[in-house]
C-alpha cells in the first residue's frame, strides 16, 4: 500500500490501510489516519493532521506555512477531519499564532486549486469549487456550497446552507440559507433547492424566508429588523441561527439586491 518511491519522514505516524503512491512527500511532526489514500505527488508538510477516509488528489499540499508575513515559525497544524475528498493542487496551510490551528472538518469536496489560509476554519458536508480562495481567519459553516473562482476576503464567514454564485468577491459576511450573488455581490434569495435537499419542511422554510423579508426587504435597518423577528417570529434554532449570526458579525452582512 506504500510505494517505495515515495518519501515518509520516520518520526511521521501513519495508520493502517493507507496508500500512499509514487513521488508523496510526508514530513516529521505528521500525523495520518486509517484508511487514506495519497496519490502520487501529494505533500503532507509538518503540522498535518489528517483523519481517516480521506482521498488526496496529485499535487495537494497540506501543511505548506502561512503565507503571511507575521509568521515566525511557531508550532502550529493543519488539521482534516475524516471523508474528505481534496483534489489536484488544493493547498491548505498551518496555523499562525493568531489561532495556532487551520482546520477543515469532514465529508468536505474541496475542488480543484482551492486554497486555504491559515488560521481558516471550515465546517462538514461543505462543497467549494474549484479555484476559490479563502483568506486568512475565514469561518465557512457547515453544509455551504461556494461555487468556482470566488475570493473571500480575510475575516469574513459564511453562514450554513447558503450557495454562494461562482465569479463573486466579498468582504463582508454571508448569512445562512440564501443564495449570494451578482456583481457586487447581495443576497439574490433563499437557497430553496438546497433547502429541501437537506429535509428541512416547508414550513422552516417559509419561515426563514420571512425573517429575510425582513432583514432585506422590510425597509427596516438591520438591528430593527432582527428586534423584530425576536419579538414577533417563534425562535427556532433556523431562526435563532440567523439572528445571532448577523448579531455577532463583525464586518457587517451583504445587502440585499436592489
Amino acid at each position: 500500500m506504500i510505494s517505495p518511491l515515495a518519501y515518509i519522514h520516520p518520526e511521521a505516524k501513519i495508520g493502517e490501510n493507507v496508500e500512499i503512491a509514487p513521488f508523496v512527500f510526508i514530513d516529521k511532526n505528521v500525523v495520518i489516519g486509517d484508511n487514506n489514500k495519497i496519490m502520487a505527488h501529494a505533500s503532507i508538510l509538518y503540522g498535518s493532521r489528517i483523519g481517516n477516509g480521506n482521498t488526496i488528489f496529485p499535487g495537494a499540499v497540506i501543511g505548506a506555512i502561512p503565507q503571511d508575513l507575521k509568521f515566525r515559525g511557531e508550532e502550529t497544524t493543519a488539521e482534516i477531519g475524516d471523508n474528505n475528498t481534496i483534489r489536484e493542487n488544493v493547498t491548505i496551510n498551518r496555523g499562525t499564532a493568531a489561532k495556532g490551528r487551520t482546520i477543515v472538518g469532514s465529508n468536505n469536496l474541496l475542488m480543484e486549486g482551492v486554497h486555504v489560509a491559515h488560521d481558516a476554519l471550515i465546517g462538514s458536508g461543505c462543497i467549494i469549487g474549484n479555484s476559490t480562495k479563502m483568506a486568512g481567519e475565514i469561518v465557512i459553516d457547515d453544509n455551504s456550497i461556494i461555487s468556482a473562482n470566488v475570493l473571500m476576503h480575510q475575516f469574513c464567514r459564511v453562514g450554513g446552507y447558503g450557495m454562494i454564485q461562482g465569479g463573486c468577491r466579498f468582504s463582508k459576511d454571508i448569512p445562512p440559507y440564501i443564495i449570494a450573488g451578482r456583481e457586487p455581490i447581495c443576497y439574490a434569495g433563499l437557497n430553496i433547492v438546497g433547502l429541501r435537499r437537506r429535509g428541512f419542511s416547508n414550513e422552516t422554510i417559509e419561515a426563514i424566508h420571512n425573517a429575510y423579508r425582513l432583514i432585506y426587504q422590510s425597509g427596516l435597518n438591520t438591528t430593527d429588523a432582527l428586534n423584530k423577528i425576536e419579538a414577533e417570529m417563534e425562535m427556532t434554532p433556523e431562526i435563532r441561527y440567523i439572528v445571532d449570526f448577523i448579531r455577532s458579525s463583525e464586518r457587517g452582512i451583504i445587502p440585499g439586491g436592489k
